[in-house]
């Protein structure tokens, strides 16, 4: 039974791959349509003949290594538990420790480390393709120091996790998955909170926009628009990398407008203006709350497909995964195996809901800067910076795109275009 469903498995795998390597390589056709060739939004207008080429390449193979990478996760935990090192990891952990925290922990170092070793192939390759198209400037040296900063952060936020999860389900085995949403509600919420003051820093230095006469310009879009902001941040991004970003993060008074230096580097305060149009409208909109809100729906659903899942998976396959009870510790992989399933699946409908409220954010940009021409010119340079397409294929954009394309988002600019010079020359 092992043996077999082991076989299925990676038959599976190498099915999925072989799909989405020809589809990605030799059916999907990223040219765009005849309506918006010629325009602003097509990118033989802003981008040269190599940057066109290595546009298209870059993002065929990295979208290739994104649904390898998914997949093969699930592939690691099956294997660990067909092969009983989930049931040695365990075992290992009673022989080396009496206390049941202890035992946990030790069972989660070898977990982890193997997880790690697995997945570092991928982390790396992307790493370096980034790096072969010089969107990356990042040493090495720096790449894994925060590889081994994730896995340590990833180590004990999981172990606080695990501890809790394994007690409730010994506790009750038909309400555990309910009690550990309940409880990762206020986790959440603490982490997000966390999130600019704590974790953010151990990657990168944050300090006040050091261009004094930008940030009272911000300032003063903020104040427009009722936003409590005395500061913009900018992170040092250079270092690492030469793509363009700007995001809010955080909730309550840890709340935080941050600009990398890339974007300052390159963009013009014009375009920089629009840029932070479109972050307040994150939090004008409430988008924040509104993802956590819809983060924690998703999860409780979630949480209980999984229970469902788990139970009937260790009655049909208890043996073959070495598992006896949903409980056992032992059982872990096929919980993270699930999860990493249910994400996957649910990714197109978390970016639906994304591209919409980012669709939302250029509106308001728009309506606050009234410089649609900033706007197309930020976003053709975002997608020169970043070897992005501006239309890519389908099944790239159901399953990876939280934004809008660049051909969706300079054409919606263009059509805005006669609308901002009616409201011009209204104000005349």
């Amino acid at each position: 039974m092992a043996r077999k469903i082991g076989l299925y498995g990676v038959l599976a795998y190498l099915l999925f791959g072989l799909f989405f390597y020809w589809y990605l390589f030799y059916f999907a056709d990223s040219t765009l349509p005849f309506e918006y060739q010629g325009s602003q939004a097509d990118p033989a207008v802003f981008l040269n003949e190599r940057e066109l080429f290595l546009s298209e390449e870059y993002s065929r193979i990295r979208y290739l290594l994104y649904f390898l990478a998914t997949p093969f996760e699930w592939i690691f935990y099956l294997i660990i538990l067909l092969f009983g090192l989930s049931k040695a990891f365990k075992e290992w952990s009673e022989v080396t420790a009496k206390k049941k925290w202890l035992q946990t922990a030790i069972y989660l170092i070898w977990l982890s480390f193997f997880s790690f070793a697995a997945m570092l192939p991928f982390s790396y390759i992307s790493y370096y393709l980034s790096k072969s198209y010089h969107i990356s400037t990042q040493t090495f040296a720096s790449w894994l120091k925060e590889e081994l900063i994730d896995f340590w952060l990833n180590y004990g936020m999981t172990f606080i996790l695990v501890s809790v999860l394994y007690w409730l389900m010994k506790k009750s085995t038909k309400r555990w998955w309910l009690y550990a949403w309940l409880l990762s509600v206020p986790f959440t919420l603490f982490l997000t909170f966390l999130q600019p003051v704590v974790i953010d820093p151990l990657y990168n230095d944050f300090y006040p926009l050091k261009n004094k006469e930008l940030e009272a310009e911000i300032l003063d879009m903020a104040q427009k628009a009722d936003i409590p902001a005395n500061h913009v941040f900018e992170v040092n991004m250079s270092e690492k990398t030469n793509a363009l970003n700007a995001y809010v993060t955080g909730i309550g008074s840890n709340a935080r407008i941050v600009l990398w230096d890339t974007t300052l580097n390159k963009l013009s305060n014009e375009q920089i203006l629009f840029i932070m149009a479109h972050e307040m409208a994150h939090y004008v909109e409430k988008h924040i709350y509104i993802n956590i809100a819809t983060s924690l729906t998703f999860s409780l659903v979630g949480m209980y497909l999984t229970y469902k899942l788990m139970n009937w998976a260790v009655v049909r396959y208890g043996k073959a995964f070495n598992i006896s009870a949903v409980s056992d510790l032992q059982s872990l992989p096929l919980f993270l195996m699930i999860i990493s399933m249910l994400l996957f699946m649910s990714g197109p409908l978390s970016n639906m809901i994304s591209r919409y409220q980012e669709t939302r954010a250029d509106r308001y940009a728009i309506e606050m800067t009234q410089n649609t021409e900033a706007g197309i010119t930020t976003f053709q340079e975002l997608s020169r910076a970043g070897l992005s397409q501006v239309n890519p294929p389908f099944l790239v954009k159901f399953f990876i795109y939280g934004h809008p394309t660049m051909l969706e988002r300079i054409s919606t600019l263009e059509e805005y275009k006669p609308k901002v010079k009616e409201s011009e020359d209204e104000g005349n």
